[in-house]
């Protein structure tokens, strides 16, 4: 047997990995503190009781991730702190993020924990952390659907120019 055969939770990470996680913990540290800034800010109904589902999400990740980095030896990256709640009426229009604004931003979010997830799915020698990383990609895929869907259903969908005129072959 080999190093990369038997229980792969006794394998030890290579440094691709260590990075990989310790990196994507970061940000999901940063996730969750700027939606729950983004909380404090949307109006809609729906698009709140998505961002609340995507923090759920991003704590179970940060949970799960912390939990392979300590066995691992890995220390952690540092939290930013709790963010208080407050009424959306009480943050003036000029700066109070609008609910288009806010999707948009979760839109980018999800687009680049995608891409992060398959970087480390696809540099990863142990299955477990492929997995892992595998079931977040799966789960990121299903919220931008959510989200598109609002989106168009709230009217936030800014399409880029549509190209009408194809060439015709000659």
């Amino acid at each position: 047997m080999g190093i990369l055969s038997g229980n792969q939770q006794d394998e030890p990470m290579h440094y691709g990995e260590v990075f990989g996680l310790w990196t994507y913990l970061t940000g999901i540290k940063g996730v969750i503190s700027a939606y729950q800034t983004y909380m404090n800010h949307v109006g809609d109904a729906d698009l709140f009781k998505l961002i609340e589902d995507m923090v759920d999400d991003a704590r179970r990740e940060e949970l799960e991730i912390e939990q392979v980095l300590k066995e691992n030896g890995v220390g952690l990256p540092p939290s930013p702190p709790e963010r208080a709640y407050s009424n959306p009426e009480e943050i003036p229009v000029g700066a109070r993020f609008n609910d288009p604004e806010i999707s948009a931003l979760i839109g980018r979010d999800i687009a680049t924990g995608l891409v992060a997830c398959s970087q480390i799915i696809g540099e990863s020698t142990r299955e477990d952390i492929a997995m892992l990383f595998g079931q977040y990609h799966t789960n990121k895929a299903q919220a931008g659907a959510k989200l598109l869907r609002l989106n168009k259903e709230k009217g936030w969908l800014v399409l880029p120019p549509l190209h009408m005129n194809t060439p015709h072959p000659v």
